[in-house]
């Protein structure tokens, strides 16, 4: 992570955590000011996470392609698919939860290309393509995958890693949703 393909490119991702940071969001990692061996000679910008990013946000409406990670908060399941639903991108979202109904629900509830269920980036093998849905895919196809055989579905990767039950977790947060009435 850190190198983009010109300068202008990483000037405009830089602008985007300065707007995000002036319109409330906390830098929590800031990429911008990373020093890299041999980044002088290119268009460095290191990892970079944004929390308390909220759906107005320019780094929230806009894909913007950086080493950016947006964190929103939630305070319901309800909440959280109607805000990845609502998005007009479909490329991929991420659930941390040890409860495998809240992750069932949320694979079949929400509306992206690509899922993680306990994996932060949820980019899926070669074999299955690299992209979303809604205004998040370009062209009739993907670039990757067997479009023949998918060519009148649309399918939904789904990437999960589970923690053994027995043994006790060292810290992170409980994250299963109650019913909702």
């Amino acid at each position: 992570m850190g190198p983009l393909v010109t300068q202008a490119h990483r000037d405009r991702v830089s602008s985007y955590v300065e707007a995000g940071e002036e319109s409330g969001a906390k830098v929590v990692v800031d990429g911008r000011s990373v020093e890299a061996d041999g980044a002088s000679d290119g268009f460095w910008l290191g990892p970079t996470l944004l929390d308390n990013v909220s759906p107005e946000m320019s780094v929230y409406t806009d894909e913007i392609f950086g080493p950016v990670l947006n964190v929103v908060r939630v305070s319901s399941y309800d909440e959280a698919v109607r805000l990845v639903n609502d998005n007009p991108y479909g490329n991929g979202v991420a659930l941390f939860t040890s409860s495998g109904g809240a992750a069932r629900k949320f694979e079949v509830d929400v509306e992206v290309g690509m899922i993680g269920i306990n994996v932060p980036i949820p980019v899926p093998m070669a074999y299955y393509s690299f992209g979303g849905w809604k205004n998040s895919l370009f062209g009739d196809s993907h670039a990757h995958g067997i479009e023949g055989v998918h060519f009148f579905t649309r399918g939904k990767v789904v990437t999960s890693r589970w923690n053994d039950p027995a043994v006790k977790p060292t810290g992170g947060l409980e994250l299963a949703f109650p019913q909702n009435k």
